[in-house]
C-alpha cells in the first residue's frame, strides 16, 4: 500500500500502481471525468502514470494553469502531426505550451504556409483529435532515439544533449515526437482549435542558426470558449497600444532613428511627465532623493556588478576611446551607477536608509524580429529607485516599498493583481552570484514582508534574477491577460561586489542591505499596458486634456477663450476647438481622441454664463457652472488619485 497526500492535507491509502485518475475517481466521478493532468510530487505527469511510492498528488482541470499547460501541450503534438500530414518532408523541432495556447517551430523546406492555409490545417486537427488517440510515453535508448531522427538535425541536436536512459518518446496515433510528458488523456477532449499566426524564428533563438516558420495556435475543450477567445482577441486589436499611440498622437518610430527607440511626441512626453510627476511626488514624501547618473559607463562597472558576464551578449557592444585605453557600455542597468553615488560618501547608521531614485533610461540588444511597439524596446527609461538600509530596517524598508506600489495600483485602476516570490533554483546555482546564506536571508525577508502584507502570492522557483529574490507583481488587465508589472528585489550582493559599507554604533564598519525596486517597471511598457488596459481612457487626472471646449460657431470664440482661461484657473487642462466645422463632427472627432468631456458653447452657454457638458461615451450633464463643472473634475480625480 501506498499513501497519497492531496492538496486539502488529507492522505488516502491505495495499492500499489494506482494512477492519479483511479485517485480521482475515488474522490468524485463527476470530478474525474474533468481531470485533465497531474503532478507528483513535483513532476508533471499523465492521468495514467502509475504511482508506486507514498508522495503529493496534485489534480488539474482546464480551469488549473497546469491543466491548460498540459492541454496545450498536447495540442502542439496534434499541430505537429496535422502539418507532417499536410506537409510531408517538413522537419520539426520543438512545440511547447506558452501562456495563451502554443507553437511549433518547423522547417517547411520548399513548402510555406500563410493565412489561406489555416482552416485545413484547423480542419486535419479536429479530425486527429475525434479519433480520441490516447497519448502514450516511452523510454528510448539514445541510439534508438537517433536513428529515429537520423533525417532530422534539430531533434538530432537535442538528443545529443540528453543523457541516455532520460530520453522518452510520446505516441499518439500514428505520430511520435520527442517528449518529457505531461500529457492529457487522450486527444478526443480538444474539441476546438485555431491557429493564429505564423512567423519567422532562429533556431534555438540564434540568428546565425537557421530560419524556422514559427506556427503559433490555441485549442479549447468547448467551441463556445474559442469563440468568447476570439471576441477577446479582437478587442485587443482594438486596444493595441500601437494602433491608439498613433491615433492619439503619443509615440512613433523613426528607420532612421532605429528600430526599437521609441519617439515620444508632445501629447506622449506630457502623459510620461505626469506620471514622473506622480511617482516623484509620493517618492518625496516617503524620502527618496532623485539622482541623476549618465548613458554609459566604464565595461569595467558592469564586470564589478556581474552584469556583463550575466548580460554582455544582449548589451550594445563596447564603445572604445579613439586614444585612451578605455571601453565605455551604454547603461544597461542603473544600479551599478547608484552603488557609486553611495560609495561617493562615508555613511554613518544615523543615516541610514539612504533611498536614491532616478528616471533613468537604459539600453539592451534586442533582436530585431522580438521587438514589438513599445513592449520591447532597445532603450526605455525605468523608474528605478535603490534602498541602501542596516539590515534591521530591512523588514520596514521593504514592507514601505510594497505600500508605494499598491498606491500606484490604485491610482491608475488596476485592481486584480497576485503577487509572485521568485526565488533562486538551488539546482542551477552557476545562474546566481553570492552566498546561499545571503540568499536564504534575502528569500525570506521577502515571503515574510509579503505574509505580513497579507499579498496574495505565490512562490516561483527559478525567477529570481541573478543577484537577488525578488518580489514580482502581476497584474490582470480589463482582457484578463497577465502582465508583470511592479518588481522588488532583495540584495546582499552588490553592496559586497562594490564594498559598501556604513559605521555602525559599534564604531565598526557594516555592509548595507540593498533593495531595488520600480513600480512601474520601464515607463515605455508601462505606458503600452495602461494604453490597452484603459483603451485610451485614462484617468482623469492623467489625461493629456481633460476637456475640449467646442463652440457651435466662430460668434463665440471670445465666450470660449473666457471659458478656457477659468478652467485653467482651477487647474483644469483644456483646450478650445474653435474650426469651422459642425458641431457634430467636432464631437465625434472629440470622441475619437477620448477627451474626457466635451464642452458645448453656443448662444445659451453664454448668456447664461455656463457650459453644456458631455462626457466622453455620450452621458449628458447638461448646462451647468464653470464652478460646479470645477468640482465634478476634482471630485472625480480624488476617488483615484489619493495622497500617499
Amino acid at each position: 500500500m501506498i499513501h497519497i497526500t492531496l492538496p486539502d492535507g488529507s492522505v488516502k491509502q491505495f495499492e500499489k500502481n494506482v494512477t492519479p485518475m483511479d485517485v480521482a475517481k475515488s474522490i468524485s466521478e463527476g470530478f474525474a471525468r474533468n481531470v485533465i493532468s497531474a503532478n507528483f510530487n513535483g513532476t508533471t505527469i499523465e492521468t495514467v502514470t502509475p504511482l508506486t511510492t507514498d508522495g503529493s498528488l496534485v489534480l488539474y482541470t482546464w480551469n488549473n494553469d497546469e491543466g491548460k499547460k498540459a492541454f496545450w501541450h498536447s495540442s502542439a503534438h496534434v499541430l505537429a502531426q496535422a502539418l507532417e500530414e499536410l506537409y510531408p518532408g517538413i522537419k520539426l523541432t520543438i512545440g511547447p505550451a506558452i501562456e495563451n495556447g502554443f507553437y511549433y517551430d518547423v522547417d517547411f523546406g520548399e513548402n510555406s504556409i500563410s493565412e489561406k492555409d489555416f482552416k485545413a490545417i484547423e480542419d486535419k486537427m479536429i479530425e486527429i483529435a475525434r479519433g480520441k488517440h490516447e497519448f502514450k510515453m516511452r523510454s528510448v535508448s539514445k541510439k534508438e532515439a537517433l536513428s529515429f531522427y537520423k533525417d532530422n538535425e534539430f531533434k538530432t541536436e537535442l538528443i545529443e544533449n540528453l543523457e541516455d536512459g532520460t530520453i522518452t518518446f510520446c505516441d499518439h496515433s500514428t505520430f511520435t515526437d520527442l517528449c518529457r510528458g505531461g500529457h492529457i488523456p487522450d486527444t478526443g477532449i480538444i474539441k476546438a482549435a485555431k491557429i493564429l499566426s505564423v512567423a519567422g524564428a532562429y533556431w534555438r533563438g540564434n540568428e546565425k542558426n537557421p530560419q524556422l516558420t514559427r506556427v503559433y495556435a490555441i485549442s479549447f475543450p468547448k467551441q463556445k470558449e474559442l469563440t468568447e477567445y476570439l471576441e477577446l482577441l479582437e478587442e485587443a486589436k482594438k486596444r493595441d497600444h500601437r494602433k491608439l499611440g498613433k491615433e492619439l498622437e503619443l509615440f512613433t518610430f523613426s528607420k532612421k532613428v532605429g528600430q526599437g527607440l521609441p519617439l515620444w511626441l508632445p501629447k506622449g512626453a506630457a502623459l510620461r511627465e505626469r506620471l514622473e510627476d506622480f511617482l516623484k511626488k509620493a517618492q518625496k514624501k516617503a524620502g527618496y532623493e532623485m539622482v541623476v547618473t549618465p548613458h554609459i559607463g566604464q565595461k569595467e562597472l558592469y564586470v564589478t556588478s556581474g552584469h556583463y558576464a550575466k548580460y554582455g551578449a544582449d548589451s550594445f557592444q563596447p564603445i572604445k576611446t579613439p586614444k585612451e585605453d578605455e571601453e565605455f557600455l551604454l547603461k544597461p542597468m542603473n544600479c551599478p551607477h547608484h552603488c557609486e553615488i553611495y560609495n561617493n560618501s562615508q555613511w554613518s547608521y544615523k543615516d541610514l536608509p539612504k533611498r536614491y531614485a532616478e528616471f533613468g533610461t537604459v539600453y539592451r540588444y534586442e533582436q530585431s524580429g522580438e521587438l514589438h511597439g513599445l513592449t520591447r524596446v532597445r532603450g526605455f527609461t525605468q523608474d528605478d529607485a535603490h534602498l541602501f538600509c542596516m539590515p534591521e530596517q530591512l523588514d520596514a524598508e521593504f514592507k514601505n516599498v510594497i505600500d508605494l506600489v499598491l498606491y500606484v495600483f490604485g491610482a491608475l485602476g488596476f485592481e486584480k493583481f497576485t503577487a509572485q516570490v521568485s526565488i533562486r533554483d538551488p539546482k542551477n546555482p552557476d545562474k546566481y552570484i553570492g552566498s546561499i546564506e545571503n540568499w536564504e536571508k534575502a528569500e525570506q525577508a521577502i515571503i515574510n514582508a509579503a505574509t505580513d502584507k497579507g499579498l496574495d502570492f505565490v512562490i516561483e522557483t527559478g525567477e529570481a534574477a541573478f543577484y537577488g529574490p525578488k518580489l514580482d507583481f502581476m497584474v490582470k488587465d480589463a482582457l484578463g491577460r497577465r502582465w508583470q508589472l511592479g518588481t522588488i528585489q532583495v540584495d546582499y550582493n552588490l553592496p559586497e561586489r562594490f564594498d559598501l559599507t556604513y559605521k555602525g554604533s559599534d564604531n565598526e564598519l557594516h555592509r548595507p542591505v540593498m533593495i531595488h525596486r520600480a513600480p512601474f517597471g520601464s515607463m515605455e511598457r508601462f505606458v503600452a499596458l495602461l494604453l490597452e488596459h484603459t483603451g485610451g481612457n485614462f484617468p482623469l487626472w492623467l489625461m493629456p486634456k481633460q476637456a475640449i471646449i467646442l463652440s457651435i460657431s466662430e460668434k463665440y470664440e471670445k465666450y470660449a477663450e473666457k471659458v478656457l482661461n477659468l478652467l485653467e484657473n482651477n487647474e483644469i487642462r483644456a483646450l478650445v476647438d474653435n474650426r469651422n466645422e459642425t458641431i457634430g463632427k467636432k464631437i465625434r472627432e472629440a470622441e475619437m481622441q477620448k477627451y474626457p468631456f466635451m464642452i458645448i458653447i453656443g448662444e445659451n452657454e453664454e448668456r447664461e454664463n455656463k457650459i453644456s457638458v458631455r462626457q466622453h461615451g455620450g452621458e449628458d450633464l447638461g448646462m451647468i457652472s464653470i464652478q460646479t463643472f470645477s468640482e465634478v473634475i476634482r471630485t472625480e480625480i480624488n476617488k483615484t488619485l489619493k495622497s500617499f
